[in-house]
This record gives structure tokens, sequence and C-alpha cells, in this order.
């Protein structure tokens, strides 16, 4: 799969489906019987410990207080407990809980509100304490026409992997960072998954205005709270172990570092980076950010990031790294890493892909010029990946709205030597 494809879309009636879904859970989120009380955008997001912690976000259109209560799936008592309210932004206001002391690959069943307006009941499963397999999706940019352009490709992956376990969002979840009916349109398209799944956010250059972070962005995706310590990174820089995987995800955007001190912003992420991968207990690794490692479309250039965290990803072998922002799909990795075997390379594979309508000319001029080689790239095409943990193999498929799978390969380490083969 090494040609520029540019598969046809003519998957309309499927499309036509799911965005009439997601159309009318828009419309009911939006509106019906709720109050200014009722939460919404509930959001699982990952702990540190996330086979006994859960940390759960939700916004009100009012000051409210703030408690959740859960108990066992299956029945039984519930406990409820205060919760804190962390702000307010957007014209809306934030609140926090992180549930702490459950048991290891649970399912709990929770509702969060102020003791009389209630989010309605969800469910979520805690990881499990060994490296059980899992499921994950990983999403390039949204950005923009979300409710009809990308949203479908959005449900189709949560219809197709409806047990999932984790999604990794790349960055660029919308295009205006302080446009709350955007926001409104992701969460729209997101459905009952931002509730009922853990989600590894990264900040993308849509996320900042005039070099700002949406001001909502660490309300709604605190992270875990283990990043370098700076405040300039905002909390947007963090990791979380799940089931044997050591999910990494930086903050590229180094055109939005204080007075454009971009060797401070880079270096002071390459070095937790570099601690972070040194003290790494799992087999696996995965690191998402948004701006690409080699640019993937015309006019684009990894040349930042390449000089600054390349180094660092490539000694560490890191398995995946997952990335958006250049609107084309591209899969590879170092030339220095391919074997004398067709079709198998070792070394780190670099993704970047997009999920939402907006599309650039794919280029391989800047995989070239960072001594990269691509293996699959497409232009015009919309995907999702779902990626697949089972003890030494991890799989990769990418997808397009109506399943058909348009790039895959697998990372086999159960020799002496990590091999990525083709699909």
């Amino acid at each position: 799969m090494n040609t520029t494809h540019r598969p046809s879309r003519s998957a309309r009636t499927a499309l036509t489906a799911t965005l009439a879904a997601v159309l009318a859970l828009g419309a009911t989120q939006a509106a019906g019987a709720e109050t200014p009380e009722t939460p919404r955008r509930v959001t699982l997001n990952p702990t540190t410990a996330p086979d006994t912690s859960q940390t759960i976000t939700w916004r009100t259109a009012v000051r409210t207080g703030s408690v959740v209560e859960h108990g066992p799936a299956g029945g039984g008592a519930t406990t409820t407990s205060p919760a804190a309210r962390t702000g307010q932004a957007g014209g809306g206001f934030y609140h926090r809980a992180e549930l702490t002391g459950l048991a290891p690959g649970t399912t709990y069943r929770y509702r969060v509100g102020d003791g009389e307006a209630w989010s309605g009941w969800a469910e979520f499963t805690t990881a499990s304490a060994t490296d059980e397999p899992f499921e994950l999706l990983y999403f390039g940019d949204v950005q923009n026409d979300i409710t009809a352009g990308a949203a479908p490709v959005v449900r189709a992956a949560y219809d197709a992997v409806p047990d999932a376990a984790l999604a990794v969002h790349a960055g660029d979840l919308v295009n205006d960072a302080e446009s709350q009916s955007q926001w409104d349109e992701w969460y729209a398209a997101q459905g009952d998954a931002t509730a009922s799944m853990n989600h590894v956010t990264t900040v993308g250059n849509h996320e900042y205005e005039d070099w700002d972070l949406a001001s909502v962005w660490n309300h709604q995706f605190p992270g875990t709270g283990n990043g370098p310590g700076d405040d300039d990174l905002d909390d947007t820089v963090w990791f979380t172990d799940y089931q044997g995987v050591r999910f990494v995800t930086l903050n590229g955007n180094f055109q939005a570092a204080p007075w454009f001190d971009v060797q401070d912003w880079m270096e002071d992420q390459a070095a937790w980076l570099d601690r972070v991968l040194s003290d790494n207990p799992n087999e696996w690794t995965v690191v998402t950010y948004h701006q690409p490692m080699f640019g993937s479309s015309e006019g684009r250039s990894g040349v930042i990031p390449r000089h600054y965290w390349l180094d660092v990803i490539e000694e560490h072998d890191v398995d995946l790294v997952l990335q958006g922002h250049d609107h084309s799909y591209g899969r590879g990795g170092l030339r220095a890493n391919e074997t004398d075997r067709a079709g198998v390379t070792t070394g780190p594979v670099y993704v970047v892909s997009v999920t939402g309508p907006k599309m650039y000319e794919p280029s391989r001029f800047d995989w070239n010029l960072g001594r990269a080689r691509v293996r699959t790239q497409l232009g015009d095409t919309q995907t999702y990946q779902v990626i697949s943990v089972d003890g030494d193999t991890l799989g990769y498929e990418a997808r397009t709205l109506d399943g058909t799978v348009v790039d895959a390969f697998e990372i086999d380490r159960s020799g002496d030597a990590k091999v990525v083969r083709d699909r």
C-alpha cells in the first residue's frame, strides 16, 4: 500500500442514516426537557491509576453544587460523594470528580449533578490490573463541518468497536477554540462515548486563540497532572498507563509558546519525555501530539518536532506516534529502520490521519527530507483507526466510513527484536 489512493465516496446511505442519528442526538442535548442545572458534556478522563480511579468532568449552564453518585453496574447500594466546581469558562460552569478506591476490571454505573438535577445514568469499566487485551480508537482532526462532515465517521467508529476502552484524539477537535456551538457539535458527534470510555485528548493549534489555550480545555480535559510542571504548557502534557500501554500526550503547538520561546517549549517536553520513557514498566508505548514529525501535506514541515523530539522517540523505540494537523493520511518511519525483508520494518511507526472533511493535498517531500519513507499515503480520505493490543502483538487498521480498511499493519514483539509488518 505505498501509492497515493483516492477511494470513492459511495457510502451515502450509511452516512445519511448516521447523520440523522447525530442530528437527533444534538437536538436532544441542545433543548428537550433539560434545565440549566442539567449536566452536559459529561467526560471520562484518564487518571494515573485507571484500574482503581476515574476522573469525570461536566458542565452546567448555571452555578450549582457538584456531586457524583456511583455503584456497581449490576445493582446494589450507591455512594454519593461531593465533587469540585472547577470554575467558569465559555459561558458555563465546570465540575470535576475523581472516584478512587475502585476495583480493577469492574463496571460501575454513575450519574453526576447537584443532588436534584442529574445527568442520565452511564457506565464505565476500570482497567484491568493485568495486561488484558483491549481495543482503542484513534481520531485525527475533526475540526470543520462537524455535524454533517465528521460526525458520521466518528459514530461509525463507535458502532464498529462498541467495546473500545479508550479514544485518542490527536488535536483540532474544533475549528474555533472559543466557539461553544462547535464544542456542542463535537460532543453531540461523540454521543454517549464521552461518558462511557476514557478519552486521551491532545491539544491542537485550533484549540488556541491568540496564543491562549481554549478557556474550556482544562475544565473538560484536565489530564492526569503528571506533566513537566511548566505553567506555560497548561497541563496539556501528561501520561497514563493502561493495561500494558503507556499513553503519552505532548503539546506540539510551539507557535503558542510564550514570546515565541520555541526552544524552552520543546526542550522542556523533550527532557520530560526522556524521563517518562526511561522509567516505563509497560511493554508498549503510544505517543500522541498534533503537529507531525514528518509533514504529510504540501507546504507542511516537521523540522521543529524532528529537531527536538525525534531522537528521544527513536532512542526509546516508541511503538506508535499518532498525529493530526496535515489533513491527509500518511504512515511510515525512518529509512534507517527498514530491514532487508519486503514489507517489514522496525522502530517507531509515525501516523497522520484526518477524521473530518477538510482535506489537503498529500506530499512526501518532508518525509523524504527527514530521511523517512511513507508506506501508505492517502488523499481526500476521512478515516478512523482501530488499534488492538494483545500480549506481544499490536494490530492497526485505518478504516473509512463504510468500514473499508485502507491501511493495516502489525507490530510483533514476540522475538528478539521488534518487527513491523504491513498487512
